[in-house]
C-alpha cells in the first residue's frame, strides 16, 4: 500500500467508528421551536396595557402642548384680520408675541415627543426581558432543548410555536390580574 492510501484508508476506519459511537447518542429527539418575537410583542396584552398606561401618563402633557398649539393658530388669525388695522407699535409686539408663542409650541412639542420616545423605549424594554423570560419559562415547561426568534429564514409550522407562546403569555397576563 501507498503512503496516500495508508492514510485515507486510517481516515476512513477512524470515521466509521466514530459514526458507531456517536450515531446513538445523536438519536435522541431534539426538540426544537421557533418563535415570531414580533408577533408576540405587538399581540401581548402587556404591551396593550404599558401602551396605555404610557398614553394616560403623557396625557397632561399632550393636553398643555394642545391649548399653546391653539392658542398659537388663535392669535396667528387674529393677527392676520387685525395686521391693517393695527399700529407699528402693536404689529411689532403682536409679531414678538407669536414668535415667542411658536417657540414655546416647538419646545413644548420637542420635550413631549422626546420624553414619551425615552418612556416608550423603556416600557417596551422591560416588556421584551419581561416576555423573554416567559418564552423560556415556557420552553422549559414543554421540554425544547431549544427556540429561536431571530434571523430565522423558515420555519415550518411543526416548529413554529409563536401562537402557543401567545396563548401562554396571555394567560400568565390574566393570572397575575393584569397589573403588569
Amino acid at each position: 500500500m501507498s503512503f496516500v492510501s495508508k492514510h485515507m484508508f486510517r481516515l476512513i476506519a477512524a470515521a466509521a467508528l466514530l459514526g458507531i459511537f456517536v450515531a446513538p447518542a445523536s438519536a435522541q429527539e431534539v426538540k426544537i421551536g421557533f418563535v415570531n418575537m414580533t408577533i408576540v410583542m405587538e399581540r401581548a396584552p402587556q404591551t396593550k396595557a404599558a401602551m396605555d398606561a404610557l398614553q394616560e401618563e403623557f396625557a397632561p402633557r399632550q393636553r398643555e402642548f394642545l391649548a399653546k398649539q391653539k392658542e398659537f393658530e388663535e392669535l396667528t388669525a387674529k393677527a392676520q384680520k387685525d395686521v391693517a388695522v393695527m399700529g407699528e407699535t402693536e404689529r411689532k409686539n403682536l409679531e414678538k408675541n407669536l414668535r415667542d408663542l411658536q417657540r414655546e409650541v416647538t419646545r413644548l412639542q420637542t420635550e413631549f415627543r422626546e420624553d414619551l420616545n425615552l418612556r416608550q423605549n423603556e416600557e417596551l424594554g422591560l416588556l421584551q426581558r419581561s416576555i423573554f423570560a416567559e418564552v423560556q419559562d415556557y420552553g422549559a415547561r414543554e421540554g425544547f432543548d431549544l427556540i429561536v426568534y431571530d434571523n430565522v429564514l423558515y420555519a415550518s409550522g411543526s416548529v413554529n410555536i409563536t401562537e402557543e407562546v401567545l396563548r401562554s403569555v396571555e394567560a400568565n397576563f390574566q393570572a397575575t390580574g393584569a397589573t403588569q
